[in-house]
């Protein structure tokens, strides 16, 4: 079965950090660019980075810049994203996806996980 499983979303402090990791079953890792998105309640989801295959290209948008970093381990089949000095306006579900374009438009994503909520609160 192909899936994406996201796992360590949680509540932490302004300013603080958070390490989200994302594990592919069913197929590798190794062959897909990564993405990461995030939905905020009453918004549209929104693609925040990706990770190339070859990792010979990572985009960050604008607001996290600086703060977040995509990495992957192609032995793990996993990729992670660090996300530090999360701010309020950074609260949101993530997901990660995978897919065959370096984009952070999520229609040409084809595989998503479930996503995990990311909470930023004093």
């Amino acid at each position: 079965q192909v899936q994406l499983v996201e796992s360590g979303g949680g509540l932490v402090q302004p300013g603080g950090s958070l390490s989200l990791a994302c594990a592919a079953s069913g197929f590798s890792l190794a062959n897909h660019v990564l993405g990461w998105f995030r939905q905020a309640p009453g918004k549209e989801r929104e693609g925040i980075s990706f990770i190339t295959n070859r990792d010979d290209d990572i985009y960050y948008i604008d607001s996290v810049k600086g703060r977040f970093t995509v990495s992957r381990d192609n032995a793990k089949n996993t990729v992670y994203l660090q996300m530090n000095a999360l701010k309020p306006e950074d609260p949101a579900i993530y997901y990660c996806a995978a897919g065959p374009v370096a984009t952070i438009l999520s229609k040409f994503y084809r595989t998503w996980g479930q996503g995990t909520q990311v909470t930023v609160s004093s």
